[in-house]
């Protein structure tokens, strides 16, 4: 884990000396975006597929009740049925995990990094960079503590809670109207626990609120400009696809 943090080290330095000309003394925080667009970057083919992922499984869902309807109460025999159902139609039910969990490393490691004192036996000279006065490696109550919620550092805050609320609304906002669009599921097409699922997941965007809050600002960086990410890219993955895309909103 030591090696692998003092090489991320590396890595973020390297992009913070590149664009160091652009961005001056905030150069480290623009480097965390970056850095952040091009692990989207890498991931979006995943996310590509996942989008088609969700499009095919939308397509089986009557096919997906009427197994439900015929096997529901044996367990053992409702999964063989269904395991065949996807085997057949060539989808997968892991898709549409991938793009999320190959972000967790870099997060995990975006919040170590800044949470760590020393690197490979040295200080982590990174935690002396800031953000107009809010440091990467402090949080949200350092930054109250610092001077308030107004201050320069809880200003910083309070401009990443907006885009978090922002973000999430319109999440929330274009879920709902795809759901609409999709129009109310006939009896034998409605999936156990669906109607909770597709109240709970919208209102899940807005957990990030909490995240960037307790994460130091380096990691709250990151979760924010990768929800940004996230909105923007179902947007265009789902276009065709409301019914689809409703239910791919946390990530």
């Amino acid at each position: 884990m030591s090696a692998l943090t003092s090489l991320f080290a590396s890595l973020v330095g390297c992009l913070a000396d590149l664009v160091q000309p652009l961005f001056h003394t905030s150069a480290a925080a623009a480097a965390i975006v970056l850095f952040t667009v091009l692990v989207r970057l890498a991931v979006h083919p995943l996310s590509r597929a996942a989008a088609r992922g969700q499009k095919e499984r939308a397509r089986l869902a009557p096919q997906m009740a009427e197994l439900r309807r015929k096997h529901g109460e044996d367990a053992e025999r409702l999964r063989r049925a269904v395991l065949e159902l996807h085997t057949r139609e060539r989808v997968s039910p892991l898709a549409g995990c991938l793009p999320g969990l190959l972000q967790l490393p870099a997060f995990f490691l975006m919040y170590h990094l800044f949470s760590s004192s020393g690197i490979g036996g040295e200080a982590n000279e990174l935690l002396g960079h800031s953000l107009f006065g809010a440091e990467l490696g402090g949080r949200w109550a350092d930054a109250l503590a610092q001077g308030g919620v107004f201050g320069p550092a809880g200003s910083v805050y309070l401009v990443l809670f907006g885009i978090v609320a922002v973000v999430a609304t319109f999440t929330y906002v274009r879920t709902g109207r795809q759901l609409a669009a999709a129009g109310p599921a006939r009896p034998e097409q409605a999936l156990p626990g669906m109607g909770a699922m597709t109240k709970v997941l919208p209102l899940m965007s807005f957990a990030t609120l909490i995240t960037v809050a307790v994460v130091p600002l380096a990691a709250a960086l990151y979760v924010v400009t990768s929800a940004t990410w996230s909105a923007v890219e179902r947007v265009f993955l789902y276009r065709d696809a409301p019914a689809a895309g409703a239910l791919t909103t946390v990530g």
